[in-house]
């Protein structure tokens, strides 16, 4: 029987949709719920379905999926409350670490996590009548994973279980083609109408990037949520994207009796005393204080906050990101979707008109996306590639799925998942990779929490990895081996979590390796070492490309060959080796930013890494020595360990090695006499002018064929010293045109020098756009037509010089010259140069080398 104080609760705007809600899944097995926040689709759905209100009715088991551990508890308990139980009796919940479930429990709420698990151990999911995949709209990759699961199980197993997607807001007709064409249910909910205020900045503030976000954003998000104290009425709640947001707006809007109002903090790692008190409203005992609700978005969603009627938005959001080509995975700072701040606007409307505060301006509204970005897309998919694999499916091709999983994310995923043995060279899991997918925690992890407890014991490699799980809070600072000593003796709401998560772990790698075949990972050997030396071994573990050395200066090079930075303060700096557990790098950083650490030897970094260690011969262009260096080499991924030079190296490595440094340094290498540069430009305007066969000389295209033409030279050098001694020009030469006989005109076409009346022969300068000759005007007399090269099609230009050698004239029509040009060169330096032949008609004087004879 329901309660009579409770009956008025389950009065809820979703009531109307049920009816076609059983009708969708009598007929169809699957359903698509949309309903808007506060309709009640998270509580009393899932007792209708368990006929936990129908005294008559048969009883069905119900899973409910939530997204956070905090919406499940607090489903449970609220539906809990409504049946007037307690939890644990028809209503439980399970998440990671807690589990409040008794015999005559017939609802569970579970986190898509743990749903994973289950659907893992038992596909079937036998006595469940109905799942229902809670807030599918913030497609967590849990949940998607989870979906496709179950659709399988319907298909093969389970044809009877029923499925429902249920949010807020959401791609209703992408789930609903997901599960079979399954009707859409809307519930029209009762939505009291909610004011919105734009509240944007009235300076610029910079872009969030990475997790850092602009301390004036913050500053100005304390700001609105003084003046919506001073403007509305009810209680503020406030969205930030994370929890050090949280604490510093909590710092700049100070203590209660300043404020006039108690502020709360609400997120995944608040303790569930706070969050339940959160949850239950009303303040202080006896208080009528107002109260002001500093929350991440899991207040988005499935919670209802009583008493708030005013919302602020900072319109951020933290979305995980994964760099593949670093071996980074991080948390971001984004913008907001509309879906969200629709959500988010939604909670100030939940039981009277409310009103929303947007820290931004309505033309950024119209910018913003509509949904946020699927977790599939974007994040690590180690985790969900494991799941896939132990589910039958390695590529994940067969699984309904929204979004298919980016190929290379999946490469990446199963690269890291075969180094740590997880899988066989086809993708299918191996039983170390079963072992590991049943200990909850992300794969890395899972490696580390196996082959840890082998060295350290199951007891101290399970605490390490609960911290690298948990995440310590950032005041327990960057040092593993420190934060496990604060979380020992720390008395906080984190302590009490990790000490929970610890002896969940130690008993799940018990259990894992109590039964392996041979002993062979024994969960209790080897327990000694300190603290520092097992918290670095396991984090090597769990991330061995992330095993770094120092450079100096507090600089690091990760053997994935990223770089590493430590904070001004860190112990780590005088590290000569450390594990990299955490580390995100910033858009314009060139390195990344160590938030976790540990120190190790080079002994351990060896031992972890070890599938990244090289020795071998290594020829290479040392930029550095503008030379060949031929070494042997051990190395660990990108960090050099060892290193002595070769006597003899192999020839081929040499030549390969000079190529390079040719590419890299350019022809300047080679020896490039008078005579190698006049004949590269010759045949720069042969081909410039002829085209093939003449053959192009640039710089790209000599070093693009240097094999070609410098060969046999390259062949017997070794060093830089013997390219500096080959002759360019005799190289050179082989380029020539010899096969179709072209190359005996090099000098017709293309001569190096030009006869002119005089006797003389003048270099040609074919180093500008036109060939230049230079040459005395004297010398030229009689000579009526410019000489012409490329078989006639260029005429050089003509360079006339004073007897002094400096240039008087220049021109490409000697016939024009003589014409019209002549006469005012004759009178500019006649007179200057009286000994020199200055003739009235030059066409038809003869030409001279030497001045007139003395009179």
């Amino acid at each position: 029987m329901i309660p009579t104080d409770r009956t008025s609760s389950l009065d809820l705007p979703v009531r109307s949709a049920l009816p076609a809600l059983t009708r969708a899944l009598d007929e169809h097995g699957a359903a698509v719920l949309c309903a808007p926040p506060g309709t009640g689709k998270t509580t009393l759905v899932p007792l209708v379905l368990a006929g936990l209100l129908d005294a008559d009715g048969p009883v069905r088991r119900v899973v409910v999926a939530e997204p956070r551990r905090i919406a499940a508890r607090a489903a449970a308990r609220r539906m809990a409350w409504l049946l007037g139980e307690a939890v644990g009796e028809r209503v439980g919940f399970t998440v990671r670490g807690e589990r409040r479930v008794g015999r005559r429990t017939v609802v569970e709420v579970v986190t898509t996590g743990v749903l994973l698990q289950r659907l893992q151990r038992d596909p079937e999911l036998a006595g469940v009548d109905t799942v229902v995949l809670d807030e599918c709209h913030e497609r967590h990759l849990d949940a998607d994973t989870a979906a496709a699961f179950l659709l399988d199980v319907r298909t093969a197993l389970r044809p009877e279980l029923r499925l429902i997607a249920a949010s807020a807001t959401t791609d209703a007709e992408g789930w609903a083609r997901l599960l079979g064409d399954a009707p859409v249910v809307e519930a029209r909910g009762v939505s009291h109408p909610v004011e919105v205020v734009w509240a944007p900045p009235e300076r610029p503030v910079r872009p969030p990037h990475g997790m850092r976000v602009d301390p004036a954003l913050l500053e100005h998000v304390a700001g609105v949520v003084r003046r919506a104290l001073r403007e509305r009425e009810g209680d503020v709640l406030c969205f930030l994207p994370g929890v050090g947001e949280i604490a510093r707006v909590a710092g700049r809007l100070g203590g209660p009796e300043a404020l006039g109002a108690e502020v709360l903090q609400v997120h995944g790692r608040a303790p569930a005393a706070v969050q339940d008190a959160v949850l239950a409203g009303g303040g202080e005992a006896g208080s009528a204080r107002r109260r002001v609700v500093l929350a991440t978005s899991v207040a988005e969603s499935s919670l209802t906050v009583p008493g708030v009627r005013v919302v602020v938005d900072a319109g951020l959001a933290r979305e995980p990101r994964m760099d593949h080509a670093r071996g980074l995975s991080a948390l971001t700072t984004v913008r907001a979707s509309r879906a969200a701040a629709r959500q988010r606007a939604g909670r100030a409307g939940r039981e009277a008109p409310g009103t929303v505060y947007r820290c931004w301006t309505e033309a950024d509204d119209a910018r913003l996306a509509r949904f946020p970005a699927a977790e599939i897309t974007v994040a690590d998919l180690t985790a969900f590639a494991l799941q896939a694999a132990c589910w039958g499916d390695p590529d994940a091709a067969g699984l309904a799925l929204l979004d298919p999983p980016p190929a290379g994310a999946m490469a990446a995923a199963r690269e890291v998942l075969a180094a740590t043995g997880a899988v066989t060279g086809g993708g299918r899991p191996t039983e170390r990779g079963r072992r590991m997918a049943r200990l909850g925690v992300h794969p890395r992890l899972a490696r580390a929490l196996l082959d840890g407890a082998r060295e350290v014991g199951a007891r101290r490699a399970a605490e390490v990895v609960a911290l690298l799980s948990e995440g310590p809070p950032r005041e327990y600072g960057d040092d593993l081996a420190a934060a496990w000593r604060s979380a020992r003796r720390g008395g906080d709401a984190y302590a009490a979590r990790w000490r929970a998560e610890a002896r969940r772990l130690e008993s799940a790698v018990r259990g894992a390796t109590e039964n392996t075949e041979g002993g062979g990972e024994s969960a209790g050997a080897g327990s000694g070492g300190s603290d520092d030396a097992v918290a670095g071994l396991v984090a090597a573990l769990a991330f061995p490309e992330r095993v770094a050395r120092a450079r100096g200066g507090g600089a690091f090079l990760m053997v994935s060959g990223t770089g590493a930075e430590l904070g001004g303060g860190s112990r780590l700096r005088s590290a000569r080796w450390v594990a990299v557990a955490v580390a995100d790098r910033p858009v314009t950083a060139a390195s990344a930013r160590v938030t976790l650490g540990a120190v190790i030897d080079e002994d351990t970094a060896r031992e972890a890494a070890a599938a990244l260690f090289s020795e071998g011969e290594e020829v290479v262009w040392s930029q550095e020595r503008r030379d060949v260096v031929a070494r042997r080499v051990e190395r660990l991924g990108a960090v050099e360990l060892a290193a002595r030079p070769l006597s003899a190296p192999d020839p081929e490595l040499v030549r390969a090695a000079l190529l390079d440094g040719l590419r890299r340094e350019g022809l300047a290498l080679l020896r490039w006499s008078p005579e190698a540069v006049a004949l590269r430009l010759r045949l720069g305007f042969l081909h410039r002018e002829l085209g093939g066969p003449w053959p192009d000389v640039s710089e790209e295209a000599l070093l693009g064929s240097v094999e070609d033409w410098l060969g046999w030279e390259l062949g017997r050098a070794r060093r830089r010293a013997d390219l500096e001694r080959l002759d360019a020009g005799k190289a050179l030469e082989r380029l020539l045109p010899w096969a179709s006989g072209d190359a005996a005109r090099l000098e017709e076409l293309a001569p190096e020098r030009i006869e002119v009346p005089s006797g003389s022969r003048i270099r040609v300068d074919y180093g500008g756009g036109q060939p230049v000759l230079a040459v005395k005007l004297q010398e030229l007399f009689g000579l009526r037509e410019t000489p012409r090269l490329a078989g006639g099609r260029v005429p050089v230009l003509v360079h006339l010089l004073s007897p002094a050698g400096r240039p008087a004239a220049v021109t490409a029509d000697l016939a024009s010259f003589w014409k019209d040009g002549y006469r005012a060169v004759r009178a500019e330096l006649r007179g200057r140069y009286p000994r020199h032949p200055w003739p009235e008609d030059p066409s038809t004087a003869a030409p001279t080398r030497r001045t007139n004879s003395r009179r």
